[in-house]
């Protein structure tokens, strides 16, 4: 086992720094981005902001000839979104990413998570699959086209807080940018391209009824035997969900719903007055979010509209859509020609379908393993590298010269 030794050194600002066309070598740029930190979490206890890893992308793009902007979040200005172009024009293909990582257990790691180790033919770190790793590699693919002249520009994405809220998806939504033909998220998917994912759902469900002594019913309402109900109707629903709605290309060929937490009552002597249960669902590609919200109110009100309950649904988060880019869409056929495998589907989600919404054909490829991500010594196996530069300059001659 050997460590590469991380860099350190200030950032300047890209706008102060000249152009020196040498950003680090491959490893280097790994180095740095695995040594800076960059969790984004739920709890605040784990969320940091993402500007070291921002400012690192931001002066190696600059270094090439890439026009560089980064992008604070409106609501939280220690995160930013970043937008590297080179090149100009209509079209062109955007080589996107997320450069935040989940939080990691410590005491399950063997290997520093914020030190590259290569060990095994392996390099360990939070991030080398998911997927800090693939900006490293973007950019070394690029490095071949900064003296040519393109034709459609290059565009390299960045953005902040896909692991816990899409925040950075929605703020680029809503700036409507990038503009682009054609669009490459390197989410770890072994080399595979990916042209459709399910969607997520995750929505809380409260009762509130009324308080009493258990010894007499008469005296309250129970919010739990009101939610035993729910969970009931809950069910069935997801048994229509599922007779209904069916795509053979994945793995579980159905929409899911999930009973993942519920909290009802203090004691057991005393009727429960509230109860809270919290849902997953999973579309799939071809079911409407919104619809499937109005779907559960109707029901919930159905259920629950002559009772003496009061019950509300939240929005845990604002939910992703499912993603499907057809097959016979150009970037589909150009990545499953250069890889040599058809175009599958996953059940995890992506930024895909917030660059779709921009005017994007989009597909899921990167060099790391679902299988890493979220896990102890997370690693990026060696002999994906240089596949992963060939490949995107592949893409890259396609849509661009």
């Amino acid at each position: 086992m050997h460590y590469i030794p991380a860099l350190v050194g200030n950032f300047l600002s890209p706008h102060n720094l000249p152009m020196k066309n040498t950003p680090p070598s491959l490893l280097r740029m790994l180095t740095e981005l695995i040594g800076t930190p960059s969790m984004s979490s739920v709890s605040p206890e784990f969320d940091t902001d993402n500007m070291g890893v921002i400012n690192l992308l931001a002066e190696w793009c600059h270094d090439l000839g890439f026009a560089v902007e980064v992008m604070p979040l409106p609501d939280q200005p220690h995160k930013a979104n970043l937008i590297a172009t080179l090149g100009s024009g209509p079209g062109g293909l955007v080589l996107a990413g997320h450069t935040d990582t989940v939080p990691y257990d410590a005491g399950r790691w063997q290997h520093d998570p914020f030190r590259l180790t290569e060990q095994s033919n392996r390099l360990y770190g939070l991030g080398t699959s998911d997927m800090k790793g693939f900006f490293a590699l973007a950019i070394e693919a690029a490095k071949e086209f900064i003296q040519q002249p393109l034709q459609q520009p290059l565009i390299l994405l960045a953005t902040a807080d896909e692991e816990s809220s899409m925040d950075g998806a929605k703020a680029l939504v809503e700036l409507g940018r990038p503009r682009a033909r054609y669009a490459v998220i390197g989410e770890p998917t072994g080399l595979r391209p990916v042209n459709a994912h399910k969607g997520i759902l995750m929505e809380a469900i409260t009762l509130t009824g009324r308080a009493g002594h258990s010894s007499d019913p008469s005296l309250g309402v129970s919010a739990l035997e009101g939610m035993y109900r729910v969970i009931g109707d809950l069910l069935s629903w997801r048994e229509t969900l599922q007779a209904q709605h069916r795509d053979e290309r994945f793995s579980v060929p159905v929409p899911t719903l999930n009973l993942g937490h519920i909290h009802g009552g203090d004691n057991p002597n005393r009727i429960c007055g509230s109860c809270e249960l919290h849902i997953d669902l999973r579309p799939l590609p071809g079911m409407e979010l919104e619809e499937l919200r109005e779907t559960l109110n109707r029901r919930l009100h159905a259920l629950l509209g002559d009772s003496r309950l009061g019950w509300e649904v939240r929005h845990l988060f604002e939910g992703t859509p499912p993603l499907h880019t057809p097959r016979s869409s150009a970037i589909v056929e150009a990545a499953e020609r250069l890889t040599g495998h058809d175009s599958e589907a996953v059940a995890f989600c992506t930024e895909g379908p917030y660059l779709n919404a921009l005017g994007m054909e989009t597909i899921i490829l990167g060099p790391g393993d679902i299988a890493q991500a979220h896990q102890p010594d997370e690693y990026l196996a060696l002999d994906r590298l240089q596949p992963t530069i060939e490949l995107l300059q592949g893409l890259i001659r396609r849509f661009c010269l």
